[in-house]
């Protein structure tokens, strides 16, 4: 859901190679497993790639967390095809997905639970999650608590690990763009946005350079689906999402009659996960699970399930947000 949160350093491409995905339609979805579910291998520390003598990433788990075997996971579950509720009501999608393979190498599970994406951060100094995974991008704001539009802060910050990479898009109902292009196209005009996130932010800093007075009319909805049914409703010119979630939503949204992508993507960054600042053993735990799987070829298996390749990372970071 952002990534949803602070403004991102200027690109031209949250990937302008991503675009393509798009225009191949390459977001068909597959069948989408259950995470609230414990493999049986969910109870076997994997040791792939650690030499003798070497920590394997289940060593580096906190203690607490061994004990109890579960990481639970702050997520804002509509937000589609990151993370979501399938037909059957269980949680879907490219993080789930993740946390379970992530689950396995760790010996833990990771247990998904629902949550406003705007609360995360402090579920996670309330302490009420383990970390946060919610499409949410990793900003040097977010790392050091700064609130991105008055610049004062507002907590201690978090950590992240890096594991993706997307830019934001703008999308209108099929066939009525409204000469909407760019972000420059929306002044005068209404958008709908998911709250506190990236297209939340562009949105109010857009407004402030619109001449004439007309200025963008910004309706912020808890999630990204009601801001759909505003737009898909006509109450609202445009919207705007991370690119995987409008491209999912123009591709599945009245089957694909609903809304188009206009203009370019902005804002390229990447998505994280989120840990309270003082856990680096669980920093380091999940960095080198993530840099596992990447090299055993399974992240690469989850993110081309979500036709979304074009953001795949080859190492995980942390903290690499700007």
């Amino acid at each position: 859901m952002t990534a949803r949160f602070t403004r991102r350093t200027a690109a031209t491409t949250r990937i302008a190679a991503v675009g393509a995905l798009a225009v191949a339609g390459t977001m068909l979805l597959t069948a989408c497993g259950d995470q609230t579910k414990n493999n049986d291998s969910g109870s076997t520390k994997a040791s792939t790639g650690a030499s003798a003598g070497t920590a394997s990433p289940a060593d580096l788990l906190p203690a607490d967390i061994k004990s109890k075997g579960v990481i639970r996971v702050g997520s804002d579950i509509a937000y589609p095809p990151v993370e979501f509720k399938d037909k059957s009501g269980k949680t879907a999608g490219i993080d789930p997905d993740l946390g379970e393979a992530l689950g396995k190498v760790l010996g833990v599970e990771f247990k998904f639970e629902n949550g406003t994406f705007d609360t995360l951060v402090t579920g996670l100094r309330a302490k009420r999650y383990d970390i946060a995974m919610s499409a949410m991008t990793d900003s040097k704001e977010r790392q050091e608590g700064i609130d991105p539009e008055t610049k004062k802060k507002v907590g201690e910050g978090v950590d992240f690990v890096d594991y993706f990479t997307a830019g934001v898009s703008i999308y209108t109902k099929k066939g009525d763009d409204q000469g909407i292009k760019t972000w420059a196209d929306l002044c005068g005009k209404k958008i709908a946005v998911q709250r506190n996130t990236v297209s939340h932010d562009l949105a109010k800093d857009e407004s402030k350079k619109c001449a004439g007075g007309k200025k963008i009319a910004i309706e912020a909805y808890d999630t990204d689906l009601e801001a759909q049914t505003r737009i898909r409703s006509g109450g609202a010119d445009a919207g705007s999402s991370d690119f995987p979630v409008a491209a999912y939503a123009v591709k599945t949204s009245g089957g694909g009659k609903d809304f188009q992508i206009v203009g370019d993507q902005v804002e390229a960054a990447p998505y994280g996960i989120a840990i309270a600042k003082g856990n680096d053993k669980l920093t380091q735990a999940i960095k080198a699970a993530m840099d596992e799987i990447i090299k055993s070829g399974e992240y690469d298996k989850i993110i081309a399930k979500w036709g979304v390749e074009a953001g795949a990372v080859t190492e995980a970071k942390v903290n690499g947000g700007s």
